[in-house]
């Protein structure tokens, strides 16, 4: 049997790396925005890579108010969210040329909401044929790219454009 070396699955699923608190709070909370994947602050919610992506370019947009619902939130907060999600998804179209998206919320842990506290919506750009064995079998997802370069080049394109 071949073996896939993913050292940085151990700790998410150890929890090795688990916060005190709310991740999305923290990493607003501290000043180096790309040690801690944030790729845009806006008047009301702000970009993040996540830490432990699907695929590469995975981004979270989150409202910079710790809410866990999006009916708690003022529609200011909501529309801004939405403008952000379009940008993600015009600056992955760019950097990555994906065939398409998953753009979803999962409000509460029945939900799947990994943070309940604060919502996010997840931005996932998809390829025909990404869920292939190593996904679906054996549980492992093969990322070409470190998060230190997709960080790079998620805020180049939306800071430029291209």
């Amino acid at each position: 049997m071949k073996r896939l070396w993913a050292a940085w699955r151990m700790k998410y699923i150890t929890n090795a790396d688990k916060e005190t608190g709310c991740i999305f709070c923290n990493a607003l909370a501290k000043p180096d925005d790309a040690q801690n994947l944030v790729v845009r602050r806006g008047e009301r919610a702000f970009i993040i890579l996540n830490k432990y992506p699907y695929t590469s370019g995975h981004l979270m947009v989150a409202p910079l108010a710790h809410q866990a619902s999006l009916e708690l939130l003022q529609p200011a907060e909501r529309a801004e969210m939405m403008e952000l999600v379009s940008e993600c998804i015009t600056a992955l179209k760019q950097v990555y040329r994906p065939q398409g998206f998953n753009v979803g919320i999962n409000i509460g842990t029945a939900a799947g909401a990994g943070v309940p506290g604060h919502v996010h919506i997840h931005i996932v750009p998809r390829w025909n044929g990404d869920t292939n064995f190593m996904s679906t079998v054996g549980e492992v997802r093969v990322l070409p790219e470190a998060l230190e370069e997709t960080y790079r080049r998620v805020k180049h394109a939306l800071a430029t454009g291209e």
